[in-house]
């Protein structure tokens, strides 16, 4: 089975937290803070693998958590960090947010490596807030929580060829002619609800991937039956087989038939519609066929195609219409430029606001203090503990919070509320 989506969780590794602890030692009965720092959490990587082509692993595990870090040890010995968790993907994956549809990721070269989500930062040991007037803290900082995300992947498949045309046109009956491809074959439209994948050898050591697609019918650029399904795969093969019922025993006209897909082509990407193609002339083994073939010769002269008459039943033409398209993705290949391999990228993402970026807003009476950079400090801390308030306090000080009540006239005895933390204004 061909699995081409899948929503999956992702959570970094949270930090581990600072530890609280003092230097006990012979001959030293007043040792200084000695709680060391907690350590990172694990990070989540997604590595794209040359040998995976479905996103089938996704099917059976969809939750991603990297291990947290360690808490921190006395005698400033920092917690061993959360092992990194690696996510590998096959080539050809996109990776969009859950939530808005953005795309985050375009991953089509093997060996690449990119940073999604980093660990949280561990906290802060109680050795690492001793100052001079400040000689034995007894507090420290909690570690930070990792970061979180849903994401949807979704696979282009990364074809060298594809096969296009309405449904029912023998384009599976074609690739499993021509490859070791077994897929599911009837006579009646939208057998094949899945991309399949063929590899053609046409030569000893020449091969290229031939990628069966869902039919194509009117509407499908606007989404209509399986026309998503199709136009999103067929976008990165380099290469279309446009194949045709020669015999038009379904009651549609050849003809039209080929004028209706390219349409569709167009209308969904311009550049997908300039996509080099070869006009393939399919049932040709069929009686009826014989009325429309030069019609449709006349039509591959006009549109300036190469044209092949065969037939996927019995094989008549396949393996001509195959080393000529074996020929001409060699050739496209040899004309792109090499892709350059990244070994390591990191995802953008927003740097944290400094503490020093808040606004006080009036709510219900009270004076709401908002910050960014402030409520993720509180979160690290534990507001139960008396000196981590006050080194609360001294901080307000220090990035003006003070200051800016005061100019705002706020009265003696007003609630003040930052985060989690509330206390009465005095001057």
């Amino acid at each position: 089975m061909f699995i081409d989506r899948a929503r999956i969780y992702l959570k970094a590794g949270d930090g581990g937290d600072g530890a609280v602890a003092f230097r006990r030692e012979k001959y030293i009965p007043a040792g200084g803070p000695a709680g060391g720092d907690g350590g990172r959490g694990g990070s989540i990587y997604f590595v794209v693998d040359g040998g995976l082509s479905t996103l089938m692993d996704f099917r059976y595990r969809r939750k991603f958590v990297a291990p947290s870090g360690e808490p921190g040890k006395s005698k400033n010995m920092t917690g061993r960090d959360g092992a990194d968790l690696e996510i590998r993907v096959p080539p050809g994956t996109l990776v969009k947010d859950d939530q808005t549809g953005e795309v985050l990721l375009d991953l089509t070269v093997p060996g690449t490596r990119v940073l999604v989500l980093p660990g949280g930062r561990g906290g802060r040991g109680n050795a690492r807030f001793a100052t001079p007037t400040r000689q034995a803290p007894a507090f420290a900082e909690r570690g930070e929580p990792g970061p979180e995300l849903w994401v949807q992947l979704e696979l282009k498949l990364l074809a060298d060829v594809g096969l296009v045309g309405y449904p029912n046109v023998g384009k599976s009956t074609l690739l499993a002619m021509v490859s070791a491809a077994r897929p599911k074959i009837a006579n009646y439209p939208f057998t094949t609800l899945r991309p399949n994948l063929g590899v053609v050898a046409v030569d000893e050591g020449q091969s290229f991937v031939l990628a069966d697609i869902p039919g194509l019918i009117e509407g499908a650029h606007a989404g209509v039956g399986l026309g998503m399904e199709f136009l999103r795969h067929v976008e990165r093969t380099r290469l279309l087989l446009h194949i045709i019922d020669a015999s038009g025993l379904d009651g549609r006209d050849p003809v039209e038939d080929y004028h209706k897909i390219n349409a569709e082509l167009s209308m969904y990407s311009a550049e997908l519609a300039k996509r080099p193609q070869i006009l393939v002339a399919n049932k040709a083994d069929l009686p009826a066929a014989q009325t429309h073939l030069p019609r449709l010769r006349e039509l591959a002269a006009q549109e300036g195609l190469e044209f092949f008459v065969i037939s996927a039943a019995t094989g008549q033409g396949t393996e001509a219409l195959m080393r000529r398209a074996g020929q001409i993705v060699r050739s496209l290949k040899e004309a792109e430029p090499a892709p350059e391999v990244v070994q390591e990228l990191e995802l953008p993402r927003k740097k944290p606001a400094p503490l020093e970026e808040f606004t006080v807003v009036e709510a219900d009476g009270e004076y709401v203090v908002e910050g960014e950079g402030l409520e993720r400090l509180l979160r690290r801390l534990d507001l139960n503990n008396r000196e981590a308030v006050r080194y609360l306090q001294n901080l307000f000080a220090k990035i003006g919070l003070y200051d800016t009540l005061r100019e705002m006239g706020i009265p003696e005895g007003a609630t003040v509320r930052v985060g989690e933390l509330e206390f009465e204004y005095m001057e």
